[in-house]
Order: C-alpha cells, then structure tokens, then sequence
C-alpha cells in the first residue's frame, strides 16, 4: 500500500475514576482507515516514548487510526501514579477504548502493548469482545515481574511503603500497595484464553525483560501466534530501524486479520 499522509491530534477521555487521560490520535488522511488501534506505552513512560511515536506514526502511514495515550498520573494525563496499579492500566485501556467506539461508532480492532503495556493489554482483552488483534513488543508474562526493577532501585520499599525512585530519568513516588497489586490476576489464564491472534515482538538482547518472557507468553498462548525476534533491539526501540520494523510488520499482519473479518461481517448480512 502506498503511504499516506496523517495528521495528529490531541484527545481527551476520562477514565473510571473521573481523571482526565490524554493523548495523541493519528489520522490518515484517507476516506476509509483501514482500522483503528490503540497504543499502551511501557511502564513508567508516557505517550512520547519513541517507541510509541514512530510505531504509531509508521501505522498511520499505512492507513491506521491509532490512539496512544498516557496512562493515569504520568505524561499529561490527571491522577497520582502512586495510587496507580497494574489493574488501574487496564481499565484505563478499556476506558480508552470506549471512548474511541463512541466517537466513530466502531471499536477498535488492534491493541498494541510495549514492555508492561503489552501485559496490560492481554489482561484487558477479555473486556475487548471487538478487538481482533493484539500484539506485545518486549512485555513480560506476569504483570509481577516488574516488583524486581523497583525492588532494584527502593529495596526498603516493602518496610517503608512509600518510596521514590527514579525510571527513565524521572522521579516517581511508588507505594508498597503497588507492589501488591503487581501479583496475581490470574494473567496465563488470560493469555490461555485469549481466543484471538497474537504477534510476540521481542529481542533476545533485551536486558531489562529478557526474551524467556517470550517463550512462556508463545507457549501459553493458543493458536494463532506468531513471533518476531527483534533481533540485536534493545528493550525501549530507540534504534528508528527497529521500531519501524514492527509498525510494518504489524500493518501486513493486521491489515490482513482486520480485512478478513470485516469480510466475515458483510457475508453474514447479504
């Protein structure tokens, strides 16, 4: 396909607990997307993350509606990141496709998630009954195995129950209820029951989520399911190579998926 212009703009929704979230939606300039997709960037980042730009812009160049957002309390979005939680991120995924079908009257059919995003995203696909497709770019399997990185940075957490440490070169205030809520979820269940396709983007040189999480989300995973190595990536793509060979692979992949589908649809109704 020939690529297209796009415009950005910005976007407002709340979530479930009233906050403002806000983020960027890219428009083709085009009468018909091809479908729309949500973004959810990695932990502790924000909707800026070079990842989450040029993955999203490179779907647009190829005919994608694609929101990326930032999650409560970080980026612009309202809210206190310290009251924040795994399950928080979730529901602020399903809010944000709420939002998106109310505005065009169709949901969304790809939900993309980098690093934690990704986990996030298969937690929330049972409350995605639309969703076509989803795909994971560096996540890991449980949403727990984040407690190693903070524990790395704020070891007297647990005893202190509030700390402040440093990711990414910004300073966040994590509490101890936060490490709680990173355990359990029943999330290989969720990645069991998946029932829809699957791409796993990983690089076997990622040092801060190593390519094992990979393996046991393909190995959990019913099919259809696909891996790509990223080869020699690393973990937040800041190589503009790398990330814009998963917006392209992700636009053959789920173009595909998202026409058969909707060709599902219009056959049912002749």
């Amino acid at each position: 396909m020939q690529r297209v212009e796009q415009k950005t703009e910005p976007l407002r929704f709340q979530n479930d607990d009233g906050d403002t979230l806000v983020g960027r939606l890219h428009r083709p300039l085009i009468a018909a997307p091809v479908g729309t997709a949500i973004f959810a960037h990695c932990f502790a980042c924000s909707k800026n993350s070079i990842a989450a730009a040029r993955i999203c812009r490179a779907l647009a160049e190829h005919g994608w509606q694609v929101l990326r957002f930032d999650f409560t309390g970080l980026g612009d979005s309202e809210g206190s990141f310290a009251r924040t939680s795994f399950a928080s991120n979730v529901r602020d995924i399903v809010a944000a496709s709420n939002h998106l079908t109310a505005l065009d009257g169709t949901p969304p059919a790809l939900f993309i998630g980098h690093s934690l995003g990704g986990t996030a995203v298969l937690a929330a696909a049972h409350k995605l009954p639309d969703a076509v497709a989803f795909a994971t770019i560096g996540s890991p399997f449980l949403p727990r195995h984040v407690e190693k990185l903070i524990l790395s940075r704020a070891p007297d957490l647990p005893t202190k129950g509030r700390a402040k440490i440093s990711l990414g070169g910004a300073p966040f205030y994590i509490s101890s209820e936060f490490l709680d809520a990173l355990r359990g979820h029943g999330q290989a269940d969720r990645v069991r029951e998946l029932g829809r396709p699957l791409m796993i983007f990983h690089s076997p040189a990622d040092a801060v989520v190593s390519i094992d999480n990979a393996t046991a989300i393909f190995k959990t995973a019913q099919h259809p399911r696909s891996f790509v190595s990223l080869d020699q990536a690393n973990h937040m793509l800041t190589d503009a190579a790398d990330a814009q060979m998963v917006g392209e692979m992700l636009c053959a992949w789920a173009g595909r998926l998202v026409h058969s589908a909707n060709a599902h649809i219009d056959a049912h109704f002749e």
